[in-house]
């Protein structure tokens, strides 16, 4: 196993620079990690994520912000453009994406490219999401494109009955943006160890 930093180009001038850290697995299985707001590929769910992911054999990719994006649109197009590149680099691969909040803007890309994925917190309420990203998450459906989709009722971002329509569910009961339950830690500890054995269960028939 080995780990890498790629830098990538951004095609716009303005956009905030950004690179990847590979850690080199099996290079015909390849997931993209991709983070929210305020929320690294450091943070937990990424982070057990990626654990999970490397038992499996993935190799995987982070992406990681050298500095603060100025705008949601900006996200997107970084992502969108991340995940285009990187299947066209490596064509011969499978390809995982791995999104948290934020991280779920690639969806509508993920479906152009029939790219599973696991989406964390994904941006799907009325308030949050835009129709398209909403409209997305049917089409995994309908498309048969597997997808596992993870949230909290306390989450204004999250609304199960799209994420429903869209694939495999993990609905945590009174669980927040970050997958926690305030003022309880362990309940908090409990999530994470849910959220990582349904990422286990997921990719292991991938």
């Amino acid at each position: 196993m080995s780990v890498s930093i790629t830098a990538i180009t951004a095609i716009l001038v303005t956009m905030t620079t950004f690179h990847l850290v590979t850690t080199d697995r099996d290079p015909d299985r390849r997931a993209l990690l991709l983070p929210g707001s305020n929320y690294m590929a450091q943070a937990p769910l990424l982070w057990y994520a990626e654990e999970v992911l490397g038992i499996h054999g993935w190799t995987t990719e982070a992406f990681v912000w050298n500095g603060t994006p100025e705008s949601r649109e900006e996200v997107r197009m970084a992502y969108d453009m991340v995940l285009r590149q990187r299947t066209a680099i490596e064509s011969g691969a499978t390809y995982l994406v791995v999104g948290k909040s934020l991280g779920t803007l690639v969806l509508p890309t993920a479906i152009d490219l029939e790219v599973p994925g696991i989406w964390l917190t994904p941006l799907l309420s009325k308030e949050q999401a835009e129709p398209e990203l909403r409209a997305s998450v049917r089409d995994i459906g309908a498309l048969g494109i597997p997808g596992l989709f993870v949230g909290g009722t306390a989450d204004p971002a999250w609304d199960g009955d799209i994420a429903r329509s869209g694939g495999t569910v993990l609905e945590i009961p009174g669980a927040t943006h970050r997958l926690e339950i305030l003022g309880d830690w362990r309940a908090s500890l409990t999530i994470l160890t849910d959220v990582a054995s349904a990422i286990d269960s997921f990719v292991s028939v991938l």
